[in-house]
């Protein structure tokens, strides 16, 4: 299993903390062809989130296989394949990605093999994150929930342990006003 990497953006929150219309924010975060396809699209604060969201969920991506953090919006592009399923490009790395959206949320999901399954992904409240993960992966496993170690890697990234064994061999955690979620793919031992 390769890296992954998720974001959640809450849109209530996003309509009163961000104002991506103002002067210079599409321009410092979005590459030009964004930017077009945001200005044209039928509903454009929509398309500045589903692009922030898989920006966001390639950079967690890229960090764990890189092991380095940065803030480089402009330099990851997003393209929308289908209203669900895009890409984004970040130098000679692609990262494909599935979101879900509704009037709440809109939360994405990055790998970077195309067809490559997520073991489980979830959205929750913020505050049950780590339980909810927790007992999700004890569930993939067998290890009881009371044996599971959240441990962070260099970059800040989540693995989760049974005693010295590593459980997760890539895990992405995100939360923003009232939603959380998590992906996460199991170690081949389980």
């Amino acid at each position: 299993m390769h890296n992954i990497g998720n974001d959640i953006v809450d849109l209530n929150l996003a309509k009163i903390e961000s104002n991506w219309q103002r002067k210079g924010f599409l321009e410092k975060q979005f590459t030009q062809k964004e930017q077009d396809e945001i200005l044209s699209s039928e509903n454009p604060f929509l398309k500045v989130w589903l692009f922030w969201s898989m920006k966001e969920a390639a950079y967690k991506c890229y960090t764990q296989k890189f092991k380095e953090r940065f803030f480089a919006p402009r330099k990851f592009e997003c393209t929308a394949i289908t209203k669900d399923k895009g890409m984004v490009v970040f130098e000679e790395n692609t990262f494909y990605t599935v979101s879900i959206f509704n009037a709440f949320y809109i939360s994405t999901i990055a790998r970077e093999k195309k067809e490559e399954t997520i073991i489980c992904s979830a959205i929750v409240l913020p505050s049950t994150i780590d339980l909810d993960l927790k007992i999700k992966l004890a569930a993939e496993t067998g290890v009881s929930v009371k044996d599971i170690e959240k441990r962070k890697t260099t970059i800040g990234a989540p693995l989760f342990y049974y005693q010295e064994e590593l459980l997760t061999t890539s895990c992405s955690i995100s939360h923003h006003g009232n939603y959380g979620a998590y992906a996460f793919n199991v170690g081949s031992k389980f």
